[in-house]
């Protein structure tokens, strides 16, 4: 340790491992030993660096950062330099070095990640910056794990899903922005695999200056330059260039960073989708190891990636877990790349009745299965939470035997796999189960449980809560019906929201009709989700209201609507 408390003075004679898709690591040598000015203009930070920075992939003792040059902008015989330190003045510089190997830049879209694991100190914040020729980058802010021993008092995680960029503008991102949240979880639809025409008689409608058009003139990806071209039109808006700059990312994935609807077809040993391809098990197969390939360029996330192995299984490891001190421990998992294929009509009882599934039926696979029932048994932390990027619970639109699950993308139709898992779970079950999870385009809080109840039938054991991340933009379905604005969506609301109460009595509140984020509390007491409905047709600055606020008191598995009394304390509206 340094006199400024930092790690600075030792640090900065190490080697920086630099983390490029597809090569093995290079190294960013200190910035004592390569020629490299420091001091640099932030003037033209936009022209070199046009995404702007990101930070992701936190471990107690570092993160992995990322940034983007233009390539026009870019001088191979130039290093990039990159400097953390406490301040935003970078006065108290606590790592400084420089990735000098062009050929790997440029290898990759001109994206650079920098893995700081071992450089930093747990439960900290610090600020960075590129630099590059002497411009700098904007300033970015980023935090560490605390150290897996700690006790902590409170995490707040602001969770977010589906973000269409073509639907609507992502004004609700800069409030996150704002929001003081230690860490930012995304469950999945960062980007869409496609552009303005995909979703035209549906509802929606056009906004200036959000269209999308692919290199290759179509409206859905080909190939890796494709999704290259999606990541940085999304990278370049700046609602979500300035939540990325003040907060640290987890992500995940659901089916649009990849293809809408991707499954595995067990008979072709590939991937399938609804893509105009998507029954060519060669063409999926390269698409989507372009997706994978374009996803770990563009996400500072923490995985393991082979490029060169045989399987498109072996290639990528979305599941993964982090610790934060004693109060939380998450894990993710991958509900895409392992699952069988989808039913091929609406089901009705059928679809919760596990006894009708084939028994090989999955959506997680057996080693990932296995792995997620051991690590939530295991979990000794107040709070164990599954982030699963579809819906967990049933979610039924009818009554009775005539009960539909519309939720295709979701757990309903692999549900002897659901009730296998929830059984191990309540088996050996954890102190407290919270399940976040996003692609539905709904604010929606829940029970987790062992059985779900259909004409009469006792409903099972609760396990958990299930709370559910809201669209940024995409399409819900008030909007894919007509019934999102004005005075249709003032009288349907309410009446939408008390159906899908009767019809789904494992559940306390569902709100299709609004877009937002959410936030998701944890203290030594309770648990509370935060839903906040901003409106995603201003482009600049939209307000926000808090639409729905549930409490989970420790050790009991009990929904409690604190909505007016937060609205009370903090005076929001």
């Amino acid at each position: 340790m340094d006199a400024n408390g930092g790690r600075g003075a030792d640090a900065s004679h190490d080697r920086l491992a630099s983390m490029l898709a597809g090569d093995d690591l290079a190294f960013a040598e200190s910035a004592t030993t390569v020629d490299h000015p420091f001091v640099a203009d932030d003037a033209d930070a936009d022209d070199v660096f046009p995404q702007s920075v990101a930070s992701g992939g936190p471990t107690p003792t570092g993160v992995i950062l990322w940034t983007r040059l233009a390539p026009d902008a870019f001088d191979p015989e130039v290093g990039v330099g990159v400097e953390v330190a406490h301040d935003p003045d970078f006065d108290d510089v606590v790592y400084r070095g420089v990735v000098d190997d062009a050929d790997r830049v440029a290898t990759h879209d001109h994206t650079l990640k920098i893995d700081l694991d071992g450089h930093l100190d747990p439960d900290s914040r610090y600020h960075y910056r590129f630099v590059h020729d002497g411009v700098a980058s904007r300033t970015g802010r980023c935090r560490t794990l605390p150290a897996p021993d700690a006790s902590l008092d409170s995490l707040r995680l602001a969770v977010l899903a589906c973000q269409n960029y073509v639907l609507g503008y992502y004004g609700a991102l800069s409030h996150v922005a704002e929001e003081d949240v230690d860490f930012v979880l995304h469950v999945g639809d960062f980007v869409y695999e496609s552009c303005t025409d995909c979703f035209t008689g549906l509802g929606s409608r056009e906004y200036p200056d959000r269209d999308l058009s692919l290199p290759n003139g179509t409206d859905r990806v080909r190939d890796l330059t494709d999704y290259r071209a999606i990541y940085r039109a999304y990278r370049e808006d700046e609602h979500l260039q300035r939540l990325q700059e003040r907060h640290t990312f987890v992500p995940a994935w659901d089916d649009h960073e990849l293809v809408n609807d991707v499954h595995w077809d067990p008979e072709t040993g590939a991937p399938a989708g609804d893509h105009p391809r998507g029954d060519d098990p060669e063409f999926m197969t390269n698409l989507v190891a372009d997706a994978l390939h374009a996803w770990w360029e563009y996400m500072p996330a923490r995985l393991q990636y082979d490029p060169d192995a045989d399987h498109l299984h072996e290639r990528f490891q979305l599941w993964r877990s982090l610790q934060f001190g004693d109060l939380v421990d998450l894990t993710l998992t991958d509900e895409r790349l392992y699952r069988s294929p989808p039913r091929e009509t609406l089901p009705t009882r059928g679809a919760i009745d596990p006894e009708q599934e084939p028994a090989d039926r999955t959506m997680l696979g057996g080693p990932q299965r296995e792995w997620l029932v051991d690590r939530l048994t295991d979990d000794t932390a107040r709070w164990s939470v599954w982030a699963d990027e579809v819906l967990t619970i049933p979610y039924r639109l009818g009554f009775g035997r005539a009960s539909l699950f519309p939720v295709q993308g979701g757990w309903d139709g692999y549900t002897r796999e659901r009730r296998a898992v929830s059984r191990a779970i309540a088996a050996d079950p954890p102190r407290n189960l919270v399940t976040l999870t996003g692609d539905m385009h709904a604010f929606l809080a829940g029970y987790k449980q062992t059985e779900y109840a259909v004409l009469g039938d006792d409903p099972g054991e609760r396990l958990g809560v299930e709370f559910m991340a809201p669209p940024t933009t995409s399409l819900n379905v008030a909007e894919a019906l007509g019934l999102s604005r004005g005075l249709r969506a003032r009288l349907t609301e309410p009446i939408l929201t008390g159906l899908s109460d009767l019809m789904n009595p494992h559940l306390e509140y569902l709100n299709a009709h609004r877009w937002g984020y959410s936030v998701v509390e944890f203290t030594r007491d309770d648990c509370t989700y935060l839903g906040y409905a901003v409106d995603k047709e201003d482009p600049e600055d939209p307000d926000r209201e808090l639409l729905i606020a549930m409490r989970v008191p420790d050790g009991r598995v009990q929904l409690q609507d604190v909505t007016e009394d937060r609205r009370r304390r903090v005076g929001e509206n």
